[in-house]
Protein backbone atom coordinates (compact mmCIF):
# COMPACT_ATOMS: atom_id res chain seq x y z
CA UNK A 1 0.00 0.00 0.00
CA UNK A 2 1.44 3.33 -1.20
CA UNK A 3 0.35 6.76 0.90
CA UNK A 4 -0.53 9.51 -0.95
CA UNK A 5 0.52 13.02 0.16
CA UNK A 6 -2.65 14.13 1.43
CA UNK A 7 -2.42 10.88 3.73
CA UNK A 8 1.06 11.66 4.71
CA UNK A 9 0.09 14.96 5.57
CA UNK A 10 -2.76 13.79 7.68
CA UNK A 11 -0.63 11.26 9.89
CA UNK A 12 2.26 13.77 9.87
CA UNK A 13 -0.27 15.51 12.36
CA UNK A 14 -1.05 12.43 14.05
CA UNK A 15 2.02 11.29 15.18
CA UNK A 16 3.52 14.83 15.82
CA UNK A 17 1.99 14.20 19.43
CA UNK A 18 2.87 10.83 20.09
CA UNK A 19 6.10 9.56 22.08
CA UNK A 20 8.24 6.99 20.86
CA UNK A 21 6.75 3.61 21.80
CA UNK A 22 10.05 1.39 20.15
CA UNK A 23 13.24 3.30 21.92
CA UNK A 24 16.60 1.72 19.53
CA UNK A 25 19.77 0.44 21.76
CA UNK A 26 23.31 -0.52 21.10
CA UNK A 27 22.26 -3.61 18.97
CA UNK A 28 20.21 -1.51 16.79
CA UNK A 29 17.21 -3.53 14.53
CA UNK A 30 17.19 -7.04 14.96
CA UNK A 31 14.64 -9.13 14.62
CA UNK A 32 12.83 -9.11 18.38
CA UNK A 33 12.79 -5.57 17.80
CA UNK A 34 11.07 -6.28 14.15
CA UNK A 35 8.55 -8.30 15.95
CA UNK A 36 8.02 -6.16 18.83
CA UNK A 37 7.22 -3.08 16.21
CA UNK A 38 4.92 -5.26 14.45
CA UNK A 39 2.98 -6.22 17.47
CA UNK A 40 2.86 -2.06 18.13
CA UNK A 41 1.60 -1.35 14.26
CA UNK A 42 -1.22 -3.84 14.88
CA UNK A 43 -2.55 -2.01 17.87
CA UNK A 44 -1.77 1.52 17.14
CA UNK A 45 -1.28 1.42 13.46
CA UNK A 46 1.06 4.77 13.71
CA UNK A 47 4.35 4.05 15.48
CA UNK A 48 7.39 6.75 16.66
CA UNK A 49 10.43 4.68 16.92
CA UNK A 50 13.76 6.45 18.12
CA UNK A 51 16.45 5.34 16.74
CA UNK A 52 20.05 4.59 18.05
CA UNK A 53 23.02 6.36 17.64
CA UNK A 54 25.13 6.25 14.36
CA UNK A 55 25.45 7.33 10.81
CA UNK A 56 22.94 8.46 8.48
CA UNK A 57 23.51 5.14 6.48
CA UNK A 58 23.17 3.44 9.61
CA UNK A 59 19.76 4.71 10.82
CA UNK A 60 18.69 4.32 6.70
CA UNK A 61 19.44 0.99 7.21
CA UNK A 62 17.59 0.48 10.12
CA UNK A 63 14.63 2.28 8.79
CA UNK A 64 14.98 -0.36 5.90
CA UNK A 65 15.01 -3.29 7.67
CA UNK A 66 12.11 -2.40 10.25
CA UNK A 67 9.86 -1.22 7.25
CA UNK A 68 10.48 -4.08 5.12
CA UNK A 69 10.53 -6.82 7.83
CA UNK A 70 6.97 -5.25 9.28
CA UNK A 71 6.13 -4.31 5.95
CA UNK A 72 5.13 -0.21 7.48
CA UNK A 73 5.16 2.50 5.49
CA UNK A 74 7.79 5.39 6.28
CA UNK A 75 5.62 8.33 7.22
CA UNK A 76 8.33 10.88 8.62
CA UNK A 77 11.97 10.68 9.56
CA UNK A 78 13.39 13.67 11.57
CA UNK A 79 16.54 12.92 12.63
CA UNK A 80 16.75 9.81 15.05
CA UNK A 81 12.93 9.41 15.13
CA UNK A 82 10.99 7.93 12.52
CA UNK A 83 7.08 7.62 12.24
CA UNK A 84 5.77 4.22 10.87
CA UNK A 85 2.23 3.23 9.67
CA UNK A 86 0.57 -0.01 9.02
CA UNK A 87 -2.93 -1.00 8.15
CA UNK A 88 -4.40 -3.08 10.54
CA UNK A 89 -7.22 -4.40 8.10
CA UNK A 90 -9.26 -6.35 10.61
CA UNK A 91 -9.68 -3.34 12.74
CA UNK A 92 -8.47 -0.28 11.31
CA UNK A 93 -8.22 2.56 13.69
CA UNK A 94 -7.30 5.65 11.65
CA UNK A 95 -9.64 6.72 8.97
CA UNK A 96 -7.31 8.26 6.10
CA UNK A 97 -8.48 10.72 3.85
CA UNK A 98 -8.46 9.92 0.20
Amino acid sequence: MSLSPTQRRYLRSLAHDLSPVILLGNKGATEAVAKELALALDRHELVKVKLSGGDREERDAQIDFLAKDTGAETVQQIGHVVVLFRRNEQEPKLALPR
